[in-house]
């Protein structure tokens, strides 16, 4: 009995292996000039390989336009799956009915599918196979936690946001997670200065530098990313200012030696890695059986990291 249950495990297995291999899903990430973007790559691309399924990825290069005619490119060489890193969250939309009638599963990484103003993140779009993202809000939140026991209790402090692209729904929800974490926390500030950048580090010292300059008395600079935040803190160093500097969308491998060498305060672990490889579950879940629920939203936990618990956030990207 036990030689034909293991005879028929391994033919399953075998037939399952041989299954995979006939497999081939479809990424188009946002813009893969962001390190963040390649690790949903790196994590989607190492996931299939270990599930033997060939994987076929499209770099749009930061073009809405670009990224709907590479899904168009994917849908005519007939992946099995598409996944895809929304630029625009409304346009996105459109891409999902087109891949829904082509007939086949489609999932979202990192960024919301639909308008942020009325749809809550764990909401996923119906068309979406799965919704996979860092919870933004509730990363801006962890930020606000840390915030509240920065600023300064005997007076109103002044906060300046460096934010990211205002394209990406993740904006929103970072700043209003970050102001409901300070208001829960009874905390006295005023926002007085908001500006969006393009994600990278020379824009993320520019608008600090910018904020320095017009806020002489800031108490502390809120960066929606890691790598604003590296840029930001050399405008900080120039200025030679003791504003308190921390962040979200953190993890990187440079954010880590910010934090390490006193540069940044904290940051909040984010995981695109991660999210590349539960990417790649959710379509794998998806096209392998057909009862898998639509509209799943998959995220991961997102603890401070700080000089005390630098190694909380294990990926270093």
């Amino acid at each position: 009995r036990f030689t034909r249950s293991a005879l028929m495990a391994a033919t399953l297995l075998s037939a399952g292996a041989s299954y995979a291999q006939e497999l081939t899903f479809g990424y188009v990430p946002a813009s893969l000039e962001y390190p963040y973007n390649v690790q949903t790559a790196a994590g989607f691309t190492e996931a299939a390989e270990k599930a033997g399924v060939k994987v076929v990825v499209l770099d749009p290069r930061g073009s809405v336009e670009k990224q709907g005619n590479a899904i168009d490119d994917l849908l005519t060489q007939n992946v099995d799956a598409v996944g895809f890193l929304p630029l625009d969250s409304v346009v996105a939309e459109s891409f999902v009915d087109k891949i829904n009638e082509a007939g086949k599963p489609v999932v979202a990484i990192a960024a919301q599918v639909g308008d942020p103003n009325t749809r809550a993140v764990d909401d996923p779009y119906p068309g979406l196979s799965a919704l996979v993202a860092t919870d933004n809000f509730k990363a801006g939140y962890v930020s606000g936690e840390m915030a509240a026991g920065l600023l300064p209790k005997d007076r109103t402090a002044k906060i300046a946001i460096v934010e990211g692209d205002p394209a990406y729904a993740v904006v929103k929800l970072d700043t209003d997670g970050f102001k409901a974490a300070l208001d829960k926390a009874g905390a006295n500030y005023e926002i007085v200065a908001a500006q969006p950048t393009n994600w990278t580090p020379d824009e993320g010292e520019a608008v600090c530098q910018n904020f320095l300059t017009a806020h002489e008395d800031l108490d502390m600079i809120f960066s929606q990313a890691d790598d604003m935040a590296i840029g930001c803190a050399r405008a900080i160093e120039a200025a030679d200012s003791k504003v308190t500097l921390i962040a979200t969308g953190g993890g990187s491998k440079l954010g880590y030696d910010a934090i390490k060498n006193g540069e940044m305060y904290g940051s909040v672990c984010t995981r695109p890695k991660l999210l590349g490889e539960l990417m790649f579950q959710a379509m794998y879940e998806a096209v392998t059986n057909p009862d898998t629920p639509k509209a799943r939203y998959v995220s991961y936990d997102m603890p401070q990291i700080t000089k005390d618990s630098l190694d909380s956030c294990p990926e270093q990207w």
